[in-house]
């Protein structure tokens, strides 16, 4: 299979079905179409095996020991962390970002998760009802940092020094940072870069050692800028290091879903109520004879960035 991005835009059909993911300022048109009708189809017939329906053969799924072979799968989880913290986080007063980690090099996602129930613990007893997104980012040297999205439901406006954070954690490092009420796309902001890793001697190190990258070879590096200062990426770098079968994100009961609907196209626009997307893209799925089997055409409407650039006219 082959994934071809940015294509030329098509235009969609008043009355077709598409998908719209309501996450509040931020909505999702999403509009699928199969191209080609008799595509290579399997089915899973035990959790090491599949049946290609077309010709009986029976093959066997491919392990991975890193996320990194599964890059789909954990583009869905990015996307779906984006999702949940556009549709719960909007910059109020009452919300704060921490970063924790540990000093020593931990790495085992059960004592991980077990910190953290007991750390969220200590802070609902202090500051009352607390609901949380929490992810999970691994670092080259093998130790986690969790960045955690916190909205304290019974304060108008939180502010709680690092001192104090860093107590109740205990293990290493800490920092509360305030959400920034002037960026309009949050979860883009907050999880642009959990797939990517900075470039410095340590993680090239690690890359080198483990495989991930190699010598004389072009690495695919990128450069940003977060809070006024610009740094260098490697693109997919991060992935190596997440392992298979673990949950890299939690949230508390009180997390909502964002609204997912099917309705025509016409009538998604209405509920958008904005005639130009923020963003849009095409992307086209071949098979390996160079078929196309679908176009994903994906629209998606910031209604905040929009009602910012009218008043700006």
């Amino acid at each position: 299979m082959k994934v071809l991005k940015n294509q030329p835009l098509q235009e969609i059909k008043a009355k077709k079905i598409v998908k719209l993911t309501d996450m509040g300022n931020i909505k999702e048109i999403m509009c699928f179409e199969k191209c080609f009708k008799n595509p290579v189809q399997i089915k899973k017939i035990s959790k090491d095996e599949y049946v290609i329906l077309a010709t009986g053969e029976i093959q066997q799924f491919k392990k991975t020991s890193n996320r990194s072979e599964g890059k789909e799968s954990l583009r869905r989880t990015f996307k779906h962390i984006r999702e949940l913290i556009n549709t719960n986080f909007i910059g109020n007063k009452n919300e704060l970002c921490f970063t924790i980690t540990y000093k020593e090099n931990v790495t085992d996602p059960k004592i991980l998760y077990n910190d953290f129930r007991k750390f969220m613990k200590k802070l609902k007893y202090k500051y009352g009802s607390v609901d949380y997104i929490n992810v999970v980012e691994p670092q080259a040297r093998g130790a986690w940092h969790c960045h955690i999205l916190l909205r304290f439901n019974d304060l108008k406006k939180a502010y709680i020094p690092n001192k104090d954070v860093a107590e109740m954690w205990g293990k290493g490092f800490v920092k509360v940072k305030a959400m920034k009420k002037d960026i309009d796309n949050l979860g883009a902001y907050l999880s642009a870069y959990l797939g990517d890793i900075e470039v410095n001697d340590e993680n090239i190190s690690e890359c080198l050692k483990h495989g991930y990258i190699k010598c004389g070879q072009p690495i695919n590096v990128k450069e940003v800028e977060i809070d006024g200062v610009k740094k260098k990426f490697i693109k997919g770098g991060r992935l190596h290091f997440y392992p298979t079968g673990m949950n890299i994100y939690r949230t508390s009961r009180g997390i909502k879903q964002p609204t997912v609907t099917h309705m025509s196209y016409e009538n998604a626009k209405k509920i958008v109520g904005a005639g130009t997307p923020t963003y849009s893209s095409c992307t086209i799925i071949q098979d390996d004879n160079g078929n196309n089997v679908n176009s994903i055409i994906h629209e998606q409407y910031n209604l905040k960035r929009i009602k910012n650039q009218m008043q700006n006219k």
